[in-house]
């Protein structure tokens, strides 16, 4: 806390660089990758760190991987003795992972003559298969074995090579190896254009220059985060909020949440004590995603421009029990975790700081990733084909501005599938794509409307749903309503009959059926015609 940067426009440009170079791993990985869910949706982030681990710059990418990448870094080099030339892959949601499909590849950086590394680079991909009882990976299941292959650490690449037991290993148990092998494939890539930028970084400056400013950019996103909870009414503040169910029992899965702030150090304690023991659905987060969450709070409460490094987090003391349904163990599911939870999470953490700074903070959005998937043989190609997206919803309203409507909020930052593609790569029609007017909360400021998308299968296929917000609506802030709750429909052409799916399940469904997803509104923030002064 003591160091400065002798020129604050070069530790800029140092932060500027380290920036663009997760990007441009970004960029790399979505140009080569294979499947619509990496290329279209950007369901991808990268990162990179020191030599310690610790996350020197994250890409514009999803909030939910980026927070938790860290801890899979250190997962893997706490279990290999890296060289040069060596790529680590791994997945496994206890060792700093988030579910099952998000694949981690992990890349040391060696100076020349180096025996450690100076550097890390890393990205996360959600996969639209990686095994299981369901298509997708992403269903109703009990365990964690019943969602697909789990991956320590493992060095996929050794020396420069690719070492094809582990890669065919891992195509063995998954559904779509070819889809697989090419996004894995751009997944390495990206990895090696990390570093040969951090090389070129690590040549223009000198290791000497370059630890001098990421300890201070470390410091300088430190004193960032302090500056700001020092400007905060001192307290404790609670709040809570409840998932519909775990797909397996009806009951309501609570997640409470007591903020402890301290402006005189500039700290924040967060604790989830009162959560829902871990429960048998597939809806229990990890701690990665909880501390993934707070990260993203924390980052939200920053300007656009500020470093995204580990120095975000030195002011948090978190505490999430340890069986809890945001701090779950093995042999726990968690597909549903990542996408769910770590929603409602947010939910309930912007909840509570909503008592400390009212003005500051949006009501409620979907609250939900609207996770579909969907699997079968592509008759065009007699091949197995796996679909998976989430679902756009609304944006809560904020102090003085509308909700949008139909984006991805918080969690994830992913983009929604064109209609194009869509059609192009499966055998689907999409009979309908459009907002659904008037899903989003009354208030002075309107909640963003939900979406609806109507898909006709052109193929029989298993249909499954992971979705939230059906019994719990997003709520609204400073007197705004709620928004609506999120559903889905078949049409089965046969029977000629609609039948309601629940949040959590998987079907068999035929050629010609039609699946209608509704998604939630965000949630109005202000009573319609007030000024809201002092509204807490």
């Amino acid at each position: 806390m003591t160091r400065h940067a002798n020129d604050p426009v070069e530790l800029s440009i140092f932060q500027c660089a380290v920036h663009s170079i997760a990007e441009e791993m970004g960029a790399a990985l979505r140009r080569t990758a294979l499947s619509p869910n990496i290329k279209e949706r950007r369901d991808y982030s990268c990162a990179v760190f020191d030599g310690r681990g610790r996350v020197i710059a994250m890409g514009d990418h999803m909030p939910v991987h980026l927070g938790s990448m860290p801890m899979s870094v250190q997962a893997a080099i706490a279990a290999l003795n890296f060289g040069p030339g060596d790529l680590a892959v791994l997945n496994d949601p206890y060792a700093g992972g988030t579910h099952l499909p998000d694949i981690t590849m992990v890349l040391p950086v060696f100076l020349e003559g180096d025996l450690e590394p100076a550097f890390f680079v890393a990205n996360r991909a959600h996969h639209a298969d990686v095994g299981g009882k369901f298509a997708g990976s992403m269903g109703p299941a009990t365990t964690i074995d019943d969602e697909g292959i789990r991956i320590p650490p493992t060095r996929i690449v050794r020396g420069g090579r690719v070492d094809r037991e582990v890669l065919d290993g891992i195509l063995r148990n998954v559904r779509t190896p070819w889809e697989r092998e090419g996004d894995l494939d751009a997944q390495m890539g990206a990895c090696r254009v990390g570093e040969q930028r951090m090389l070129q970084l690590a040549a223009k400056y000198g290791m000497g220059k370059l630890n001098a400013l990421i300890e201070e950019l470390l410091d300088y996103s430190e004193r960032l985060v302090r500056a700001e909870l020092r400007q905060m009414p001192a307290g404790e503040f609670d709040a809570e909020d409840w998932l519909d169910s775990d797909g397996v029992t009806d009951e309501p899965i609570r997640i409470a949440v007591r903020l402890r702030i301290d402006p005189e150090a500039g700290a924040l304690d967060v604790d989830f004590a009162g959560s829902s023991p871990q429960v048998a659905g597939a809806v229990n987060a990890v701690r990665a995603i909880t501390l993934s969450a707070c990260f993203y709070v924390l980052r939200c409460l920053l300007a656009e421009d500020a470093p995204a490094t580990e120095g975000i987090l030195r002011p948090l003391t978190l505490h999430a029990p340890e069986g809890s349904i945001v701090n779950a163990r093995p042999p726990a599911a968690v597909a549903g975790g990542n996408v769910e939870t770590s929603q409602r999470i947010v939910d309930v953490l912007m909840r509570a700081l909503a008592m400390a700074v009212p003005a500051r903070v949006p009501a409620a959005s979907a609250g939900t990733m609207t996770n579909v998937t969907i699997g079968g043989i592509d008759p065009r190609t007699n091949e197995p084909f796996a679909y998976y997206e989430t679902a756009a919803g609304g944006m809560g309203a904020r102090p003085g501005l509308d909700g949008i409507s139909g984006v991805h909020t918080h969690m994830t930052n992913s983009l929604n599938t064109p209609i194009e593609a869509l059609e192009y790569a499966y055998p689907f029609r999409v009979r309908r794509y459009g907002y659904r007017r008037g899903s989003g909360g009354e208030g002075k400021f309107h909640g963003g409307d939900g979406l609806i998308r109507e898909i006709e299968l052109l193929a029989d296929a298993e249909v499954t749903l992971l979705a939230e917000r059906r019994r719990f609506r997003p709520y609204g802030l400073a007197g705004g309503g709620e928004g609506a709750a999120g559903g889905a429909w078949v049409t089965k052409t046969e029977a000629g009959e609609e039948v309601e799916l629940p949040g959590k399940c998987s079907v068999k469904l035929a050629r010609g059926d039609v699946v209608r997803i509704e998604t939630p509104g965000g949630g109005g923030w202000g009573r319609r015609g007030t000024d809201n002064q002092g509204i807490s």
